[in-house]
Order: C-alpha cells, then structure tokens, then sequence
C-alpha cells in the first residue's frame, strides 16, 4: 500500500460559527494527524524516534481548498502518500475528501532533526520505511516564492500560552495560522472564503514568548502575506488567499445531514 488513509469526523471545537462549517485552517491539524498515523503504522511515530534523539518538524505546508468544505459531525477522510524524499527532507501529498468529493489537497515537507543540535539529519533510515508514490496533488515541488508585501492592513502581539504548547514543546503550527486569522478584517472575512494557504515554519517558538504578526496587502487582488516575528526574526511566513464567497452556498437550514444524530 502507497497511500494511507483515515477518517475523522468533524468535532464541534474545528467549525466555524457562520456556516457551522470546518474552518479551513483545522483542515491543517486533520492531515497532521494522520500523518503522525501513519507513521505510528511504520514505527516511526515521534515516540519511537524518542531513543534516537530524533523529532518529526515541518517545514512547509501548501494546501488549496477545492470545494465546499464538509459540515459539523460529517465523516472526512485524510489520504497521504509519500511523494518525494531527498537528503534532508520528506515530502508528504495528501487529498481530504467527504461525500467521496475532494474539498482540500495539498503537500508539505518534513525534516528529522537532532533534538540536541536542532540540525537536520539524513532521512535515509526513516524514509526505508515508506513506499514512495510519484503522484503530486499540486505538480511538482517547487520552490514557492512569496509576494511582495506592500500595504500593512493588521497586527497584532501575542504571548505564546500553554493552550499553544504540543508535546515537543514549541508552539504548535496551527497557533501560528490563528495569530494570522486574528489579523484579517471581519467583515472581509465573512465576504470572502479562503482559497489556498501556504506556510513556511522558519524557527521554534516556547512558552512565553510574545509573538508579533504584521498582515500586508500585495500586487495580487485578495493575496495575502503574514509575518509572524520575535524579537525582529522571522518566525513564521504565511500567504493567504481568498475568492468572494458565492450567495448559493447551501443553507444549514436545508442541509442534508449526512449523520444521523441521536
């Protein structure tokens, strides 16, 4: 088997509160999951890396939306594959899908690190372990360039709190894209859906560090880019953008609730 998959249903703390709805950034932590998964399934979970000294980091996510995104309670299911691997870094392609239609898809780009030295290792033994599967859900990997900021439109600072902490002990990823989200206009927001996100993870963040994240406008109509800094470094380097929402997307109202609820 070169994909794997695995379904998940969509809990009441990843919906938004307009449409009752997946907010398209938890879509990142649904993938994220089953990619830990996944590797639990070939003995390399980030438990089992523990006595190598090793940790799983990301270093970059590109993700589109596609179609609409599923309803509170429906099933969605994660696949993913491993698509490339070089020296230093595994590149993970994946499709989230739910009544059998893809809404999401996407890849990222993995490291092993040294948790002493915090230096990238070969991935040679851990790669073995996974089939490789030359299917790119968005073409081939390139490098993404960003726009070019031009306008600041938001900012906000932040203090990294224990409800941002994972299990390594850094902030984790999705805290990044919600210092993003807090960012962007209201009303802006409710006018417009997200179409596609990318994300750079440039440095590790802890506890108590405060956080700035400054949101500029760029060449590109409703294109988006989000610097997220301590201290004057670069942290975190995110693009957004967005596409004006249709007036016929289905009601929740109307909505045919695939989960039959008790």
């Amino acid at each position: 088997m070169t994909k794997y998959s695995h379904r998940y249903n969509v809990i009441l703390d990843n919906m938004d509160m307009k449409e009752y709805r997946l907010r398209p950034i938890s879509t990142i932590m649904y993938i994220q999951d089953a990619f830990a998964r996944y590797c639990a399934s070939k003995k390399v979970a980030a438990y089992d890396l523990f006595s190598e000294n090793l940790i799983w980091v990301v270093g970059e996510f590109n993700i589109e939306f596609v179609d609409i995104l599923p309803f509170w309670s429906e099933e969605i299911e994660v696949s993913l594959w491993i698509s490339e691997v070089t020296k230093l870094k595994i590149y993970v392609d994946y499709e989230v899908t739910y009544k059998n239609k893809p809404f999401s898809k996407g890849n990222s780009c993995w490291f092993l690190l040294n948790d002493t030295t915090k230096r990238p290792v070969r991935t040679d033994d851990v790669a073995s372990k996974f089939e490789i599967c030359d299917d790119f859900s968005l073409g081939e990997h390139k490098k993404f360039v960003l726009e070019t900021e031009k306008d600041k439109i938001g900012e906000i600072n932040h203090k990294n709190n224990l409800s941002d902490i994972n299990f390594n002990d850094h902030v984790n990823n999705k805290s990044y894209l919600n210092i993003a989200d807090a960012t962007m206009d209201k009303e802006f927001k409710k006018a417009h859906f997200l179409k596609s996100l990318y994300i750079r993870f440039n440095k590790e963040t802890f506890l108590g560090d405060i956080l700035n994240c400054s949101t500029y406008t760029t060449d590109e109509s409703n294109i988006y880019v989000h610097k997220v800094t301590k201290n004057g470094m670069n942290i975190c380097d995110i693009q957004s953008a967005w596409e004006k929402s249709l007036k016929n997307n289905c009601s929740i109202v109307e909505y045919d609730l695939s989960v039959k609820l008790d």
